[in-house]
């Protein structure tokens, strides 16, 4: 399917890597060290995160939707959470990376949403985090990266009470012991990815909103740590006033308070109060970006989604991302209509912080674009900005396509020498956002092929 004229850049990105599982009621990330010759694989050090830019008027109401319902769409009747102080194991063939990367987030986790949580080294402890293969991950849910469960420790006692109440998340009235399972031969960044979306939820919410722009817990997955909004979210779960057993009429007594008290800075932003999202929506770009179905069939999903999002009058990050997807699919079949979709995405995305992120994958479809089409002072122009935004949400793999992109219009533009050295810093982060050697050296190939003069030279 790949073609080297014109813009051919796949889109990489969380959407195709890791699709959400539909209408399940298990939460989960869907999906997408060997001695190397590369450079050291890079690790991010400081975390950046920002303070979330929404009115607490809506983080109210997208509090009681994450918080009472469940990502199929069944409501919860009560609140759960963990009471007391949380411990954390590993257990599994954990890699190198999790130890680190599990270190970092349980810090933040303390630090910035105030939650009592710790490692513990052996023994039971209320969240095992078991490292087993993607095969055996897949032989539950063959369409997800990682996934966790209630009141189970071990992939084993999950297969002795699959489909029972014991490890339905609408039966559950407290949370005690849950196992979260994440992939061991994944890249870095995947396997940290697991490590943030599954401990939040296992934590608090269980619901996913496609309306929420700057949140993990959010399907579209372009969010992959966790981030101020998110971090605020779950303060607010564990706030002392909330408590497990609290019906939502309780909570929504309680959670302006709590959150004019934890968030002030959100009293003075204006609401924007979305408008739901349609499952008609979710499920057709579910189609369109998850597995199953064939090309013709993602097309007419696309185009149903950005159809829906037309109707009904979206001007936020939903009509941005419909267009997006609709440039993805058109890529193979209609370059130039897929640029189009590309540009309406980046417009209707705007200026605003909280869809910055979702910028940068734009950037780096029409930076593309503009290299395989011999611009390569647009395409720096258009994906420079962009480096310090991938940096700060600690996206490796976006960062190292970012910087291939930029090494290949450098050397374009005749800055030959500052571009061998931009391409070789981006493998160290190559390396951490997409794993094995081998991979590298395919996103090399792929971005080196989009070179109109590589392509008249026969190539890399």
């Amino acid at each position: 399917m790949r073609r080297t004229r014109r813009l051919l850049l796949p889109l990489y990105l969380m959407l195709g890597a890791c699709m959400p599982v539909s209408h399940s009621d298990t939460p989960t990330r869907a999906a997408n060290n060997i001695e190397s010759g590369l450079p050291p694989m890079k690790v991010f050090s400081v975390p950046r995160p920002q303070a979330p830019v929404a009115s607490n008027s809506d983080m109210a109401r997208d509090f009681l939707d994450l918080a009472f319902s469940l990502e199929s769409g069944r409501t919860l009747s009560t609140l759960t959470r963990f009471e007391g102080p949380i411990t954390v194991t590993v257990t599994g063939a954990p890699p190198p990376s999790l130890g680190s990367d599990l270190t970092r987030l349980l810090h933040r986790l303390r630090n910035e949403a105030g939650i009592n949580i710790s490692a513990k080294s052996g023994g039971p402890a209320n969240i095992t985090i078991q490292a087993v293969t993607r095969a055996d991950i897949r032989k539950y849910l063959p369409q997800a990266a990682c996934f966790v469960v209630p009141n189970v420790s071990s992939l084993a006692e999950y297969k002795a009470h699959r489909r029972t109440p014991k490890t339905s998340w609408s039966r559950l009235t407290k949370r005690e012991k849950l196992a979260i399972f994440i992939p061991n031969d994944a890249s870095a960044q995947e396997i940290r990815d697991c490590l943030h979306e599954e401990l939040a939820q296992a934590l608090g919410p269980l619901n996913d909103l496609y309306r929420l722009p700057d949140s993990v817990f959010n399907d579209d997955n372009v969010h992959t740590v966790l981030t101020g909004y998110d971090m605020t979210v779950l303060r607010a779960y564990y706030d002392p006033s909330l408590k497990t057993g609290m019906t939502r009429s309780e909570v929504a007594d309680r959670i302006p308070g709590i959150l004019a008290r934890i968030n002030p800075q959100g009293q003075n932003v204006a609401p924007r109060r979305l408008n739901k999202t349609p499952r008609v929506w979710i499920d057709a770009v579910q189609t369109a970006l998850g597995p199953g179905a064939n090309p013709a069939q993602r097309r007419q999903a696309a185009t149903e989604a950005l159809q829906v999002a037309q109707a009904m009058g979206w001007r936020d990050h939903r009509l941005a991302f419909s267009h997006y997807a609709m440039g993805r699919l058109l890529q193979a079949v209609d370059p130039e209509s897929a640029q189009d979709h590309f540009v309406l995405s980046q417009r209707y995305f705007g200026s605003s912080r909280d869809t910055a992120l979702h910028r940068a994958y734009v950037a780096s479809q029409l930076s593309a674009y503009a290299i395989s089409a011999g611009r390569g002072d647009d395409a720096l122009y258009l994906l420079t900005p962009h480096l310090d935004t991938a940096m700060r949400h600690e996206n490796a793999a976006l960062l190292a396509t970012l910087m291939m992109l930029r090494a290949e219009a450098l050397e374009m533009t005749g800055r030959t020498t500052e571009g061998r050295q931009v391409r070789l810093d981006s493998l160290g982060w190559a390396r951490y956002g997409f794993g094995s050697d081998w991979a590298v050296r395919a996103k090399l190939r792929e971005i080196g092929s989009l070179n109109p003069i590589r392509r008249r030279n026969g190539g890399l």
